[in-house]
């Protein structure tokens, strides 16, 4: 299992994701679960993955291997026209793999993954979109303004709660990062570390990026300041009265 989420910001854009894969309780690994496509100036694409494994990695490899001569092997993501075209480009690759995959007589289910894909490509505003095994896609707009994949319910009530369009990108991350302690503290298949990337409207490079580890000062003082908030902020309303 894993927990990622895309968030769409007055200022840009902003992605974290963890890093935890597993087959059982007892065989955890860590693999990234966030890619980069840039060409300084001309276009910044960012995807996170969740779902099978060997499927994400797949599309990963298969975008990476015709994006490095898109000339010769179009389309590719560094020679699409627009987001939405990355996205469909996406979204076929993700297709492709799982037709593949279950040509061998395995049902389809068993290789589903799903992901998000977000950036801007010059002439265009910075656009997102969560991508589903099916090869379909939806666009965030005004109405859904972030995206999660993966274990996502124990994260969402928070982002629900205080996410704002406005607020700033280290605002944002702090938002990010309760909603994942929350996710990490209710299911072991989430772990960290966690990676992150802040992408500013307009730049065409990649921004602001860094992996929180375990023992990291700061997500410690955040999950403990979180948890204390929550017991005083219960303390505070009225007991339940019995007859």
């Amino acid at each position: 299992m894993t927990y990622c989420v895309g968030m769409v910001l007055d200022r840009g854009l902003v992605f974290m994701s963890d890093t935890r894969t597993n087959a059982g309780l007892d065989n955890i690994s860590t693999f990234n679960k966030m890619f980069h496509w840039e060409v300084p100036g001309e276009r910044m694409l960012t995807l996170m993955t969740a779902g099978n494994l060997a499927t994400t990695q797949a599309v990963v490899s298969l975008l990476e291997e015709r994006s490095k001569a898109p000339d010769d092997r179009a389309p590719a993501l560094l020679s699409v026209p627009s987001m939405f075209q990355a996205a469909r480009l996406v979204a076929d690759t993700l297709r492709e793999v799982i037709a593949d995959q279950a040509g061998a007589g395995q049902s389809a289910d068993a290789f589903g993954a799903t992901m998000i894909m977000g950036g801007q490509i010059a002439g265009g505003p910075p656009r997102m979109f969560l991508i589903y095994p099916e090869g379909n896609f939806i666009e965030a707009g005004e109405d859904t303004q972030f995206f999660q994949i993966g274990e996502m319910k124990y994260g969402r009530p928070i982002l629900v709660r205080a996410y704002d369009a406005s607020m700033a990108f280290e605002e944002a991350i702090k938002l990010l990062l309760v909603s994942f302690d929350s996710t990490l503290k209710a299911n072991l298949t989430v772990g960290m570390p966690i990676d992150f990337h802040a992408y500013e409207e307009g730049s065409l490079v990649k921004g602001q990026t860094g992996r929180i580890e375990a023992d990291n000062a700061y997500f410690t003082e955040i999950s403990q300041g979180w948890g204390d908030a929550l017991k005083s902020a219960l303390d505070s309303l009225p007991d339940f009265r019995l007859d």
